[in-house]
């Protein structure tokens, strides 16, 4: 699947906006992550990108998103390592992470809404005014971003990398992409 097929279908089943701007996002996060690990970037990329594929389909039904994904995914003839790290990202369904792109994909969904809802906060709502410090901050107030898992991001550490790493790689990543985000 070419990054132009999974954006037709990710623009295919997902309506909202803004959750088309966090595929967007999970995939710049991800490229990047790849890029660090020298793992393939398209193919990374590509899992971030298409990961909440059902997510409209199953928002009556959370218990179900990833497996509904997994199997559109499965459908397509996509190598099994993508749908697995799909299935696997909703900890609600049990799965349990194995590879280093299951990993990858886990920390990486709850990063981007942290990092968007932190420039949000900026008076002038730009990811470009965001920085790892600014992040942090935000990281340890409770209220603040509270959907943003602070468990699921804290496991960046079982890829090697310390929060405040993942945080800037995160933010970079996202920052190449601002004009895409609106951000």
């Amino acid at each position: 699947m070419t990054r132009e097929d999974a954006l037709k279908m990710v623009r295919e089943n997902i309506k909202n906006k803004n959750l088309v701007k966090h595929a967007l996002a999970v995939e710049a996060v991800m490229r990047e992550l790849a890029r660090r690990f020298g793992e393939p970037e398209d193919k990374w990329g590509l899992v971030g990108l298409i990961h909440d594929i059902d997510y409209e389909k199953t928002a009556d039904n959370p218990s179900q998103h990833g497996l509904l994904g997994a199997q559109m995914l499965a459908e397509t003839g996509l190598d099994e390592e993508i749908v697995n790290a799909v299935r696997a990202h909703n900890e609600a369904l049990g799965y349990e992470r194995v590879t280093r792109l299951d990993k990858a994909l886990y920390a990486a969904d709850p990063v981007t809404g942290l990092i968007v809802a932190a420039a949000l906060v900026k008076p002038s709502k730009k990811l470009a005014d965001v920085d790892t410090e600014f992040v942090l901050k935000k990281y340890k107030e409770k209220s603040f971003a509270r959907g943003a898992s602070r468990e699921q991001i804290n496991s960046c550490e079982e890829l090697g990398l310390t929060l405040e790493e993942f945080i800037g790689l995160s933010i970079d990543a996202m920052q190449s992409i601002a004009g895409e985000l609106g951000l």
